[in-house]
């Protein structure tokens, strides 16, 4: 499974030739014939959780995801809740997320090539950009802390904070090159095709080039790694 057409607004344009109003327009009148959004728009960020119910959003996998007290709440594992509207290419995410406790984990997926129907297909096909501060307790290294992309890149910053203090992580899909950015300190830049160390654990991903756009989500990951959304925003990627 590798690169898939996509309809969705953000790979079927050039964001080089056309300005950023335009942009949001067709986002917001969905150009490309698809549901749009239910939350607002904000800045140029369309939120795709609305703080009210997982309108838009489908779990896969075990475990669940619910809103408590306007925030996307993970239960169990391990599962995954894909946007199920659009893939996106060509834009930047923006993820607000905090552990329950001092350590949790889970992660946010993209570059799915196609709709996910279990639990692993996601991990080996898209990529994890992983929430973990301390992978070293369950025996991993630092090409699994916050912020990389899952046992494939090494950080170049490590700013993730503990449970209950709130993180954002911002990732940037451009073309075959994801920049990941926590707490505003860049963790990840990345390029299809750059060397990767090899798989360590069977539950690492298979390695290889995954699509330049895909569907994106949020891991749960078991029983005792709760993590708290406030947000999951999208927008464009303008290019200067």
């Amino acid at each position: 499974m590798r690169h898939m057409n996509n309809k969705g607004l953000f790979s079927s344009m050039r964001v080089s030739v056309l300005p950023a109003s335009v942009l949001l327009l067709f986002w917001v009148l969905g150009f490309s014939g698809q549901p749009r959004p239910d939350g607002p728009v904000q800045d140029g960020w369309v939120q795709l959780f609305n703080g009210k119910d997982l309108s838009g959003w489908k779990q896969v996998g075990p475990g669940t995801h619910m809103v408590e007290n306007g925030l996307i709440a993970s239960r169990g594992g391990m599962g995954l809740l894909y946007w199920q509207r659009q893939k996106f290419g060509n834009s930047v995410i923006r993820v607000t997320f905090k552990m329950q406790k001092f350590n949790s984990n889970s992660g946010v997926f993209i570059r799915i090539p196609i709709e996910p129907r279990e639990e692993w297909m996601p991990i080996h096909y898209g990529y994890e950009v992983q929430i973990d501060n301390h992978p070293e307790t369950s025996g991993e290294d630092e090409y699994h802390i916050t912020g990389t992309l899952y046992s494939l890149t090494k950080p170049l910053a490590k700013p993730g904070k503990p449970g209950p203090q709130w993180n954002t992580m911002e990732i940037t899909l451009d073309g075959p090159r994801t920049v990941v950015f926590v707490n505003g300190e860049k963790v990840t830049e990345y390029t299809e095709g750059q060397p990767v160390p090899a798989r360590k654990f069977d539950f690492e991903p298979i390695r290889g080039v995954r699509p330049n756009e895909g569907y994106i989500g949020l891991q749960n990951h078991s029983d005792s790694d709760i993590v708290y959304f406030r947000e999951v925003a999208v927008k464009p990627l303008i290019r200067k």
